[in-house]
């Protein structure tokens, strides 16, 4: 079944950031954000692909593939789709228990499988008959789509425009506006006015970021210049070293060269509203107890491992910043940069590894490292592939996983007269990275996903089960000491 032809077919060169991330699927990585969306009941197919159509279409990635000129640039061109190669529709088996274990299989096997190259880059695996551990039968959307068609924090804007507030909202109209998002964004203290200029010229001809970039390797001659320097270049300077200086994070089993066999799994949402009163009583943000959760989950996992872990070993996450300013949400390509964020998975006690937490937090608001990794990014589009690789690798040696937290509307979404229930979603890990972790909010509930490489752990149930264990220790502990004072 063959979408309405576009009138014009057009050309769009891609951008040097777009570019760099089309180039980064590897082997033991693919470039693709993965999504797994439940709903309370199966949807009207037909009605579902009208939506489509009218809806996430009307953007022109969706309908474009990625063609190569004479020069190996990258451009999008675009093309009648084919819908039935973009909507599977299948069904899971079942003997009436849980079968979760086989979405999740599933899931994993599609994070591993390349797109077809000569389609737009997307698709979705539409799965009836899946039975959660409650025992309620929902419908599963898997939806695959690669980075260089936008970042996750564009790509849920773009997913959510295809949603209703209620669930018999006419499907011939454009979706209305979507519920405005009640958890504050969780990265917000990082972000700096980034102008449009700004993002122009990261993805303009990249000959003055590349010798900007190249004279970082004087750091000596740098660190000189900056008393000449002031404010905002000053710091985004200072920025630029930090994060090419960066040092290795800690050697534990998570560290490893991924295969391309990808494990994920997901919990069940944890109350927004608790996590709040907790953070409220503590003196801490949302963030700051989501972090210091995944921070000793991980530490309890290693720890049973068998391993001796240390009061100061640590995790560096490279946690994805969106660079967009409100309202541009919607708006496709890449506009993000990356803040390394080290996890203090040494320290055992829940109280003294959340202050830690918040200290370390404290201590990256205000700088523009996510500016300085998107410029890079800029920079890596226009560079040779090889060089793109070798650069790319050298960051990934120093991080550990890759951690996106994004938060998400607070009130019910309706897609073709269905409810969604849950959502999660995984951002890709490039380089030798094998570990990721996603924390999405929707609904009044945060949900924790994780994605791992088979040559780093084979069950990420292991680790995803600990998160709210240690949530609950840090509401056991605010209990007691407010009942003590």
């Amino acid at each position: 079944m063959l979408s309405p032809a576009v009138p014009a077919l057009r050309r769009e060169r891609m951008s040097n950031v777009d570019t760099a991330w089309l180039r980064m699927d590897s082997d033991g990585n693919l470039m693709m954000i993965v999504s797994v969306l439940m709903f309370d009941k199966p949807m009207d197919m037909r009605r579902f692909r009208h939506i489509l159509a009218t809806r996430l279409l009307t953007y022109s990635r969706f309908r474009s593939h990625v063609r190569y000129d004479m020069t190996g640039s990258a451009w999008w061109q675009e093309q009648e789709v084919d819908m039935d190669y973009h909507v599977v529709h299948l069904r899971l088996a079942s003997d009436g228990g849980s079968n979760k274990a086989a979405l999740e299989q599933m899931v994993g096997a599609l994070s591993a499988t390349p797109l077809d190259a000569s389609q737009p880059l997307w698709q979705i695996h539409m799965v009836d008959n899946c039975v959660g551990e409650d025992g309620k039968v929902r419908q599963a959307m898997v939806i695959r789509i690669h980075h260089c068609i936008a970042d996750g924090m564009a790509l849920v804007g773009v997913l959510l425009s295809m949603f209703d507030s209620t669930p018999d909202a006419p499907d011939s109209e454009p979706a209305g506006e979507v519920p405005p998002l009640d958890m504050e964004n969780p990265w917000l203290p990082f972000l700096q006015p980034v102008t449009k200029a700004t993002i122009s010229a990261i993805n303009m001809s990249t000959s003055i970021w590349t010798k900007y970039m190249w004279m970082l390797a004087d750091s000596d001659r740098m660190l000189a210049r900056l008393a000449k320097m002031g404010g905002i270049a000053g710091q985004l300077t200072l920025d630029a070293i930090k994060l090419s200086a960066m040092t290795c994070d800690s050697r534990t089993r998570l560290k490893g060269r991924p295969q391309g066999k990808k494990h994920v799994a997901w919990s069940e949402p944890l109350p927004l509203d608790e996590i709040k009163v907790i953070g409220k009583a503590l003196g801490c943000s949302v963030n700051d107890v989501l972090m210091a959760s995944v921070a000793g989950a991980i530490g309890a996992y290693l720890r049973s491992k068998g391993d001796t872990i240390p009061h100061n070993t640590d995790l560096r996450a490279m946690v994805p910043v969106n660079l967009r300013k409100a309202g541009e949400e919607k708006n496709l390509g890449n506009a993000f940069g990356l803040v390394p964020l080290v996890l203090p998975i040494g320290i055992d006690d829940p109280m003294a590894r959340l202050e830690e937490v918040r200290r370390r937090m404290d201590e990256l608001k205000g700088g523009y490292q996510a500016l300085v990794a998107m410029a890079i990014l800029g920079v890596l589009g226009a560079t040779p592939k090889q060089m793109q690789n070798e650069i790319q690798n050298y960051f990934a040696r120093k991080a550990t996983a890759v951690m996106s937290n994004v938060p998400g509307p607070q009130t019910p979404l309706y897609l073709a007269g269905s409810q969604l229930d849950q959502i999660m979603f995984w951002v890709p890990q490039s380089g030798d990275i094998g570990v990721g972790v996603s924390i999405l909010s929707y609904n009044g509930g945060v949900q924790f996903g994780l994605v791992v490489d088979d040559a780093i752990a084979h069950d990420p149930h292991d680790i995803i089960r600990r998160f709210q264990p240690e949530f609950e220790k840090l509401v056991l502990l605010t209990l007691m000491s407010e009942w003590a004072a």
